[in-house]
This record gives structure tokens, sequence and C-alpha cells, in this order.
């Protein structure tokens, strides 16, 4: 009950001859000033993978109730993170022409409702890479559909060279991101001097700034992070331990990667965090997602104020046909990514614990 309305009801009932003996001074509650909150000792960033909530084209391939159980699972999580990162596949659009062939099993053109953009947003994503090989499948309209959207949604994008970078200022703080690909429409990873001068210009406008990259050779047996450089389909991937070691050289806080369509190693890297893929988050229709394919996890990162990595958590998510991510209460996820950090990191700096608890090395180096 508020003051205001207790006072009413008690002069309600005060006899009349006696209300002007009544000092009504009211005491509201005294709200913080920016100067007497105290200090944060750092932030806390949600990650995922690819995201394509469904398609109407060549069909209508959508999910029950118009979308809105997507993330029910995991929206919790992404939205009481201070940011939320992942990777937008296809176009949020309702026209437009397909510029692809599509073929069954070897090409696709992914169309997502335009109304669609409430569930990104209400589950509480801030930035969406789109510099992957499905942004333009509707050509312009579609390109611009999608930044004309995510721009009235709120929701920062990056990764072509119309939209290099995003800034946004939450938890007192200023969040910059970027986005890379292995297309030629994109910022591409492998173009060296392009993700130097992405990085080095950003760098000098945000607080705590994250690298979000497309890359790597794709499907289930391409879990192992290889050394070297990635080829798929006559393509070159890139060289991502290369190039994600690159970017934390010229001051990212955090890497992220997907691509592969599974999930891969993670490491910290001088104090900072890199994840090499986070695999298919929310692709319920158009994508494979049996077996691996299906690891959809959540990576929830806890850096301090200067971006380095305090802890974090693996958060097991597993997609089920038409549905989305849904919790995975065998921590299989987890376990799964702890697996291939040890195989694939020789000095991680990190130890996962089973139920995806990500700690520090005993040591504290990194």
């Amino acid at each position: 009950m508020t003051a205001a309305l207790f006072l009413s009801l008690l002069l309600s009932v005060w006899p009349l001859e006696q209300r002007d003996t009544v000092k009504t001074e009211i005491k509201w509650p005294r709200l913080l000033t920016e100067d007497a909150m105290p200090a944060r000792n750092g932030y806390t960033v949600a990650l995922v993978g690819d995201i394509m909530m469904g398609t109407t084209f060549p069909e209508i391939r959508l999910p029950e109730y118009g979308g809105a159980r997507l993330f029910s699972d995991c929206a919790g999580i992404l939205s009481s993170a201070d940011v939320s990162a992942g990777n937008l596949e296809g176009v949020l659009c309702d026209g437009g022409k397909s510029t692809k062939k599509v073929v069954e099993g070897r090409s696709y053109a992914f169309r997502t409702p335009v109304s669609y953009t409430r569930w990104l947003s209400e589950a509480g994503f801030d930035f969406l890479s789109i510099a992957n090989n499905h942004s333009r499948d509707f050509g312009d309209e579609g390109l611009k559909s999608t930044m004309a959207v995510l721009d009235s949604a709120g929701i920062g994008y990056a990764g072509l060279p119309a939209c290099r970078s995003a800034v946004k200022e939450m938890a007192g703080a200023r969040f910059g991101f970027c986005a890379f690909g292995h297309n030629s429409h994109t910022l591409r990873h492998t173009d060296k001097s392009c993700v130097e001068s992405i990085l080095r210009e950003l760098r000098d406008s945000c607080d705590i700034l994250i690298v979000s990259f497309h890359g790597g050779a794709e499907g289930a047996a391409m879990s192992h992070l290889p050394y070297g450089t990635e080829t798929y389909l006559g393509e070159d991937r890139g060289n991502l331990r290369e190039f994600a070691r690159l970017c934390i050289d010229l001051g990212a806080d955090i890497v992220f990667g997907h691509g592969p369509h599974v999930t891969r190693a993670v490491e910290v890297y001088n104090g900072r965090f890199i994840a090499y893929s986070l695999g298919n988050f929310c692709t319920p229709f158009g994508m494979n997602i049996s077996g691996v394919n299906g690891y959809a996890p959540v990576i929830e990162v806890r850096i301090g104020r200067d971006g380095s990595f305090r802890q974090g958590k693996i958060h097991s998510f597993i997609q089920e046909p038409g549905t989305g991510p849904r919790t995975d209460h065998e921590d299989r996820v987890a376990r799964h990514i702890a697996d291939l950090t040890r195989v694939d990191i020789m000095s991680p700096g990190i130890v996962i614990a089973g139920d995806g608890e990500i700690m520090r090395a005993a040591d504290g180096t990194f």
C-alpha cells in the first residue's frame, strides 16, 4: 500500500473536527543518486549461437503459438544478463525474392516473419551478428527489412560494410560489438587489416568490447577445433585460433563464434574469454539438430570492470524439432564442451565442472 493511499484511508475514518490537527507529512523512500549507488564489480554477458526461429520460404515452417515459447526455458538467463548476444541466421522480412536457388540438403534460404522480432527483444537480446551466409538470402529488401526491425526493437547488429559495429550503454558501461564472417558480403575475419581497423576504432569508443565471428567447417565431424586454416565447400573458413587471439591482442574482452553448427572448445587467453563455436541455439526448422548438432548452450560469462574473465557458467540446453532450446537436465552439453576443451586447448586457463561452472585454473594462469 502506498503512503498516499494509507493517508487517504486514515482521513476517511478520522473525526472531521480533529482533521485540522493532523500533520500530513509523508516520508517517501529515498532514491539512490548515481554517486550513492554501490560500485559494480563487473558485468555478466550471455552468449549463444545460431538463431533462425522459423521460415516462410520455400514453404511455411513456423513453431506453435507464433513462436511465443521458443525461448521459454532460457529467457530468464538471457534477460538477467547485463548483455546478451547471438547470431541471426536469415532475414526478418515478410516479402522479397530469394537470391538463392534452394536445393534440399545443400542450399537454404531463410525468411523469418517480422513479428518474430518481438521474441528476440522479450528474450533479452542486445546484440546480433548478421555476418553470415544467410543475411542476404532475400537481397537488399530482406537486409533492409532486417536492419529496420532490429533498429525498432533496440537490438544492435554488426557484420557488414553498412554496419561495421554497434555501441550501447547498459549497466553503466559502454558495450561495443562487432562481427565478422567468411562470405564476400560480410566483414571478413580473413581480412586482417579490416579486423585491425574495426577493433581499434571500436576500442576507443567503448568500455567492454565483444567480437562475434561466423567461421569454420560444418557438421558433427567438425566439433574439434583444428590448427591452421579451415576449408569447407571450397571456401576459406578462417584460421579461427589465430583470429580469436588476434582480437584479444587488439583489445577485445570477449570473442565468441558460430558457423560449424556444433559446439567447440572454450578458453581464456590473456585473461579474456573465447568460445570457438556455440553451435545451433534456436533453429527449430531447416537445420539438422540431431545429436550434437542440437546442443544449444547459453554461456554466461562474468567479467571484471576491465573486461577480464572472472568466472562463467555453461547452461545446458538441447533443441527439439519445432520447439527451440529446452533444458538439458543431465548437463550433457556442458560436459561435451568440457571434453572438447580438454582435448583441443593445450592450456585453457580454466576448469569446467560437470554442472557447467567455469572457474579459473588452480594456478591462476591464463
